[in-house]
């Protein structure tokens, strides 16, 4: 007689076999992947030897350099902390980067469960060239700049538990509560197998490293199970020594060990720099070879964001010019890397974040021109291509780009103060604003691209009906003139009488926002109007076409001028209704003196307004992607930035106010554009389209152009030329001399 079973009993077996699948599947991927047994039983698949990073592959350990991207956590319309990016947005990105030439994926911070599950999933179904990635581990970096103390007990714990989460979230084993700005949700893909290199930390705020050790001198001798601090340590390197020991017993339970590094940048590197003017930039250090790795067989190195711009004794440092190009120009970035290379004898060094944006806008100027902006997306790739030739020239382990995707929420010191408000710098992209422009992907603005400035008017007709509009009234010289817009730009494009000679010609376009501005100007010749200009935009020969600013209205010559008192003002050109228009310029350093710096260092600004004439098509042959207008035969065509018609939040229709708060600008909202145009002969002196009639010039009768408020972006998505020249030097590089 066979036996009988209790429904319990058989729930127990269910729930037994259900869990041994669930294990299998867990750490199937584990078995997928090739690694090597260490003496205690970890498994390893990387390790550090010397002064490189190797790979256990086909048996045997082979030298690997690390050619990357880092991937941002955002998209527009969105913050990082909103985690927006799915699994198969993922999969699609993962795809294009193999397809780079890029082995590896660095990513700063925990991401969402859809992060590890598209990795998982994509490196099974491309085993036999998978693509590996560095976690990142962030630290609670407001709190730390704030505090300016890592030992501050809060700051301890949290990041603490953040290693701890990393861990969890890595190996498909946690559980994270919501909480807002941070990943969150079930993990149960074991991406562990697949993972290069741990990256803890953020770039260190000098003083508060600075602070850190003149407040716990007593904080010495961390000796850990896995890593310790050297006797030469500092209070700060010893916090270090702790956090990454806390992450290495936590990863040895997984049964794994991978290398473990930390963020540094060249502010707080080990070296000191005799051409640094800004005392701050070379105040504190923290450095790697002060940390001991011991009974961790997958290694310690260094790890450093070095880009070619910051700080700037990248172009004052005469020390750095030692190195010389083909050309005979020195490379201070080369010289730097060799310098930096050198002080850490026999330990592998990697260059986690490097590159420079295609943006209009300029943060800094460098040496070779490989500033911080200022760049169209061919010679971004150009420069960024350079750029990994010197890190793998200087014998680093790896370099990893900055970045994969454009990033609309990110500020930039120079333009942060004119984007109000700045909780909604994420609804629109500041082409100014050279951070958000990193990327080889780029992420344009919703027209950037249906929207072609070409001179052909063609795509304009394609536009639904309510989404532009022809500017009533009849225009001098002009058969019609339109306006559309999008997230990062106003459109204007019209069709003139006859054929636009910019040789001979200048059009004139003012534009007011706001009440205010210039009523009469050199430009306006005779003419007064009865409601004043904030911007005027002018089109002519190549190298002269630009957007200028009314003077009193001028946010650089304000906010340095009238505020920090770094740049001479003349009352008269603060007076409403100067009669000034100033060119847009932005500041790419300020001044500096004692004690604050080494010496006295003069205020300095480049143009910003500049109008670059050429095609957006990218697949024209003068297609420019900072390109702003465009004619052929009668029509016209232009894209002008938000910023530089005084919008600070064209998404909820802010623009700068004339008037100040408590000491600083603000922004009010505008009703709308008005748009002025006219058109001067520069061989005669003629004048069209600015006839007053009786009195003065009716600006306030001019139509408006006005738009709804949005809380939702378009955006198009495509690969900038940058990428198939990085994709180039990828595939080129050859590092097998190492």
């Amino acid at each position: 007689m066979k036996g009988k079973h209790s429904p319990i009993a058989w729930l127990l077996r269910f729930a037994v076999l259900a869990a041994a699948c669930l294990l299998v599947w867990h750490y199937w991927p584990a078995k997928k992947v090739e690694s090597v047994q260490s003496a205690d039983g970890s498994q390893i698949k990387f390790r550090t030897q010397g002064d490189r990073i190797e790979i256990y592959d086909k048996g045997q350990w082979t030298s690997f350099f690390v050619k990357g991207v880092n991937v941002g956590a955002a998209l527009p319309g969105h913050d990082p902390g909103e985690l927006p990016i799915g699994k198969e947005k993922y999969l699609d990105w993962f795809g294009q980067i193999q397809e780079l030439g890029a082995n590896t994926i660095r990513v700063y911070t925990i991401l969402s469960p859809s992060f590890y599950e598209a990795l998982v999933e994509f490196n099974q179904r491309h085993a036999d060239q998978p693509l590996y990635f560095i976690q990142g581990v962030w630290t609670p970096e407001d709190e730390l700049i704030d505090s300016k103390d890592a030992y501050l007990d809060t700051i301890y714990k949290e990041f603490q538990s953040e290693i701890a989460d990393a861990v969890g979230a890595v190996y498909g084993t946690a559980d994270i509560p919501e909480k807002f700005g941070k990943a969150s949700g079930t993990y149960r893909y074991n991406a562990g197998p697949y993972l290069l290199a741990w990256h803890i930390g953020t770039e260190w705020d000098p003083k508060m490293v600075q602070n850190t050790d003149d407040s716990h001198r007593d904080k010495t001798g961390f000796q850990g199970t896995h890593i310790s601090a050297k006797p030469n340590a500092t209070p700060f390197e010893n916090w270090l020594a702790e956090m990454l020991d806390h992450l290495a017993v936590l990863e040895s339970q997984t049964g794994w060990k991978h290398p473990l590094t930390f963020t540094n940048w060249v502010t707080t590197d080990p070296l000191k720099h005799p051409g640094e003017v800004l005392v701050q930039e070379d105040m504190s250090s923290v450095d790697a070879t002060h940390l001991d790795a011991h009974d961790w067989t997958a290694g310690y190195f260094a790890s450093f964001h070095a880009y070619p711009y910051y700080p700037d004794f990248f172009r004052l440092d005469e020390t750095l010019t030692d190195i010389k190009d083909s050309d005979g120009t020195a490379n201070t970035y080369l010289s730097y890397l060799t310098k930096l290379k050198n002080y850490h004898q026999d330990m592998p060094v990697m260059i986690t974040e490097f590159g420079v944006p295609s943006s209009l806008g300029i943060g800094h100027l460098a040496n070779k021109d490989r500033n911080q902006g200022g760049h169209n997306e061919t010679e971004q790739g150009q420069i960024n291509a350079s750029l990994l030739q010197d890190i793998a020239g200087a014998g680093m382990a790896g370099g990893i780009v900055f970045s994969w995707q454009d990033e609309w929420f990110k500020r930039t010191w120079n333009t942060m103060h004119f984007e109000i408000p700045q909780t909604r710098r994420k609804m629109w992209t500041n082409v100014l604003t050279n951070e958000q422009h990193f990327g080889i992907v780029a992420e344009l603005s919703g027209k950037d691209g249906p929207l072609k400035i070409d001179g052909d008017a063609s795509d304009w007709q394609a536009l639904k009906e309510d989404d532009k509009m022809k500017l009533p009234g009849t225009y001098p010289g002009w058969k019609s003139i339109w306006m559309t817009h999008d997230e990062a730009y106003v459109y204007i494009m019209g069709e003139l009488e006859q054929s636009f000679d910019p040789q001979q010609e200048t059009l004139y376009f003012g534009v007011d926002t706001t009440p205010g501005g210039n009523r009469h100007a050199q430009e306006l010749g005779g003419v007064k109007l009865d409601e004043g200009l904030e911007a005027l935009i002018e089109l002519c020969k190549d190298g002269d076409s630009q957007v200028k600013i009314a003077s009193n209205y001028d946010f650089h010559t304000r906010l340095y001028g009238n505020q920090y008192g770094m740049l001479k003002v003349s009352s008269d050109a603060m007076k409403d209704d100067s009669g000034l228009f100033n060119p847009w310029k932005l500041a790419v350093d300020l001044e500096q003196m004692p004690p604050d710096s080494t010496r006295y260092s003069p205020f300095e600004d480049v143009p910003a307004g500049m109008l670059k004439r050429g095609s957006t098509d990218p697949e024209a042959s003068d297609f420019d992607s900072l390109a702003m207008w465009q004619a052929q035969g009668g029509i016209v065509e232009m894209r002008i930035p938000w910023m530089l018609l005084g919008f600070t939040d064209p998404s909820s229709l802010q623009v700068m106010s004339y008037g100040e708060k408590e000491g600083k600008m603000i922004a009010t909202t505008t009703a709308g554009i008005r748009l002025l145009p006219w058109i001067v002969n520069r061989s005669n002196g003629t004048v069209l389209g600015l006839e007053p009639g009786s009195g003065s010039y009716p600006v306030s009768k001019l139509p408006m152009y006005t738009w709804p408020a949005w809380d939702n972006v378009q955006y198009v998505e495509r690969h900038k030329k940058s990428y198939d020249l990085m994709k180039d030097a990828f595939h080129k590089l050859d590092v097998s001399t190492r």
